[in-house]
């Protein structure tokens, strides 16, 4: 029985994709701190909470013998003042390196990293969003040394915007649903940003094919590699809205123009990447915002 690691596992993606693991029956751990609410974890899993003392971790990781790492875990931010430099550093680069120091002193066959597109403004090969990707880059680069000095598989999947099910995040559509039922307006920017938002269902599938790519015999050519979850249904926000008026029966009442766009808005995501290797999408966009806004109005 293959047996992972999963940080994150108390975040939308990790949720969903732990329960999936558990399915297929995979033993599953999860990282956490230790203050952190474990309500809402399935009982099958087995919770580590981390109290930050490297050695302890690497004991924990040696005891364990796990085949692979599954990094969801990151502290996310639009934008940053000063006072999130430490945070995020110790949250994207400090953990994640901690992590990978722990699989590589114990041997982990594979560690599969989590990354955004927001580290290729413009489509460049690199160019941060903001510090929030940058510090995802960082850890990237970082583990150059631990693949050339180990055995170790790091492979990346880069992810964009994601929705679905039992999201409680602040996202659009769990807004456009609110302003949708009290009739209330809401200001948004010129709408005209290219979207490449996935279902969390066909997120999830790409994390389970790439876990079955790096337990192959051949694994070692996704050693370094970087890839891609991408929808093929792209559109802009203004049209996005669209659907989601039809698939919903509603009208929103949205001032279009009336917020500035941020800094460094991205209106074209990136789209110069690979998709994981032998993953398909499965979803339609409607039929899964259909499937979203369901959920969304039996809570």
């Amino acid at each position: 029985m293959m047996k992972v690691l999963v940080s994150g596992g108390t975040g939308f993606i990790g949720s969903h994709l732990i329960k999936s693991l558990i399915e297929k029956k995979y033993t599953v751990f999860v990282i956490v701190r230790k203050d952190s609410d474990v309500s809402r974890i399935n009982e099958q899993v087995n919770i580590f909470r981390y109290d930050e003392n490297i050695e302890t971790l690497i004991t924990f990781f040696k005891k364990e013998k796990f085949d692979g790492v599954i990094h969801l875990a990151s502290l996310f931010l639009a934008s940053h003042t000063s006072n999130d430099i430490s945070s995020l550093i110790s949250s994207n680069v400090k953990f994640s390196t901690e992590l990978l120091e722990a699989s590589s002193s114990s041997n982990v066959k594979w560690f599969l990293n989590t990354g955004t597109f927001w580290q290729n403004y413009h489509c460049e090969a690199y160019n941060p969003v903001n510090l929030y990707a940058a510090t995802k880059e960082a850890f990237e680069v970082i583990s150059k040394f631990y693949t050339e000095t180990t055995s170790i598989i790091f492979t990346t999947i880069k992810l964009n915007d994601t929705f679905g099910p039992n999201d409680t995040r602040n996202k659009v559509f769990n807004l456009w649903n609110k302003i949708a039922k009290t009739g209330e307006t809401l200001g948004m920017s010129g709408g005209e940003q290219m979207v490449d938002i996935s279902y969390i269902k066909d997120i999830v599938n790409a994390y389970l094919v790439m876990v079955d790519n790096l337990n192959a015999v051949d694994s070692k050519i996704y050693k370094n590699k970087t890839y891609l979850v991408s929808n093929n249904d792209k559109m802009t926000l203004k049209e996005l809205s669209k659907v989601f008026e039809a698939v919903s029966d509603c009208t929103l009442n949205i001032n279009w123009g009336e917020r500035d766009y941020r800094d460094r808005e991205v209106m074209l995501p990136y789209s110069k990447g690979e998709n994981v290797p032998n993953w398909k999408q499965e979803y339609i966009l409607k039929d899964a915002i259909k499937e979203t806004i369901k959920d969304i109005q039996n809570d």
